[in-house]
C-alpha cells in the first residue's frame, strides 16, 4: 500500500483537482498497488475542509486531519508523514506546484531499494528576486552547515515506512524537515522536475515567512555563525589594536600637529555597534530556536479526524489528542 500525504492550507481551488490527478495516476500507471489519500488540513479559512469532507463522505480511501488551530508549516508537515500506514508514504503539497504524476518514477525508484526518493526543482516559475534569494541561502548552507541540504528540495517525495519510523522517534516540536531529510535519509534518490505555478496563483510564503523558513534552516543545520562573531570579534580586536598604536605613535611624534579627530572616532564607534548589533540579532535567533525545542508541547493538536476508524496513527488518534 502507498500512503499519499497532502499538508493544506487554503487550497479549495485545487483539492478536488488533486484528488482526480492521484485517483489517474494509481488507476493508469500502479494499479497493482493499494492506497490511500490524506489530506492534512492546517486550519484552513476558506472553503478546503468542505470540499475535503465531501470527498471523504464519496471515497473511503479519502482520509482527513484537521488541526485544531494553524501550528505551522513544518509542524504540519513533520507531523503529516506519520498518519500513513503504507508500505511508503508519498507527500507532496495541496497547491498542485509538485506533479501526482511523478508518483510512478518516484515508486520506481523506491522498487529498487532506495529508502528516500525526493523531488528537486529543475526549474521554477518564481521571480528572478525570490530564486536568487534561494540561490544564496543555499550557498549559504553549504558553505557553513555541518551537513548539506538538498537544494530546491520542498518535501515532495517518497519516504519508505523504515524512514517514516524513524521520523516518530524525533522529539523536536518545531523540525526542519529538509535537514531532517538530508541528515537521516541514508539510501537517497533525486528526481528532477519543473515546478508549475501555484493554483492560488500566489504563494502563501510572503517575506515573513520565507524568513522565519531561513532562519529556522540556518539554527538548525550550523554552529558557525555564532562561531563567526568571535572570529570577527577577534579580527576587529586586532586591526582596532594596530590602528590604536598607529594613532598612539603618530601622536607622540607630531603632538602638536596630530589631531584624532570627532569624525574618525564617530564612524570607528558606528562601525563596531552595527557588528555588535548584528551578532545580537543572529544570538537572538539561535536562542529563540532553542527555546521553541525545549518547551514540551504537542507538535500539533488534531481537531478531528475523518475515515480512520479505529486505525492506529502515531499519536493522533482522537480529535482531543495530541501528535
Amino acid at each position: 500500500m502507498i500512503s499519499v500525504v497532502i499538508p493544506s492550507y487554503n487550497e479549495e481551488k485545487s483539492v478536488r483537482e488533486m484528488y482526480d490527478r492521484l485517483v489517474a495516476v494509481f488507476r493508469d500507471s500502479l494499479p497493482a498497488y493499494d492506497y490511500e489519500i490524506i489530506f492534512v488540513d492546517d486550519y484552513s479559512t476558506d472553503q478546503t475542509r468542505p470540499l475535503i469532507r465531501q470527498l471523504a463522505s464519496e471515497d473511503p480511501r479519502v482520509k482527513a486531519i484537521f488541526n485544531a488551530r494553524n501550528f505551522g508549516f513544518h509542524r504540519n508537515v513533520f507531523s503529516a508523514l506519520s498518519y500513513g500506514r503504507g508500505d511508503a508514504t508519498f507527500m507532496l503539497f495541496g497547491d498542485l506546484q509538485d506533479p501526482p504524476e511523478n508518483l510512478p518514477e518516484f515508486v520506481r525508484r523506491w522498487e529498487s531499494g532506495r529508502k528516500v526518493v525526493v523531488g528537486q526543482r529543475r526549474s521554477s516559475d518564481e521571480g528572478w528576486l525570490m530564486t536568487f534569494s534561494r540561490f544564496l541561502y543555499y550557498k549559504l548552507i553549504d558553505w557553513f552547515a555541518d551537513s548539506s541540504q538538498i537544494a530546491r528540495f520542498t518535501g515532495y517525495g517518497l519516504y519508505d515506512r523504515e524512514f517514516v519510523d524513524i521520523l516518530k522517534d524525533i522529539g523536536d516540536i518545531q523540525p526542519f524537515f529538509k535537514a531532517v531529510v538530508s541528515e537521516y535519509g541514508i539510501d537517497l534518490d533525486i528526481v528532477q522536475y519543473d515546478q508549475a505555478q501555484s493554483v492560488r496563483g500566489k504563494s502563501n510564503f510572503n517575506f515573513r515567512r520565507n524568513y522565519d523558513f531561513a532562519m529556522q534552516g540556518i539554527t538548525s543545520s550550523t554552529k558557525l555563525l555564532m562561531r563567526l562573531a568571535t572570529y570577527i570579534a577577534a579580527l576587529v580586536g586586532v586591526v582596532c589594536l594596530g590602528i590604536a598604536i598607529f594613532v598612539f605613535v603618530n601622536k607622540i611624534v607630531n603632538w602638536n600637529n596630530y589631531g584624532v579627530g570627532e569624525a574618525s572616532t564617530a564612524i570607528g564607534i558606528f562601525f563596531l555597534g552595527s557588528i555588535q548589533l548584528f551578532f545580537i540579532g543572529i544570538l537572538g535567533e539561535y536562542i529563540l530556536s532553542i527555546n521553541g525545542r525545549i518547551t514540551r508541547k504537542p507538535r500539533v493538536v488534531v481537531g478531528e479526524r475523518i475515515n480512520f476508524a479505529d486505525e492506529s496513527h502515531g499519536n493522533a488518534q482522537r480529535g482531543d489528542e495530541r501528535e
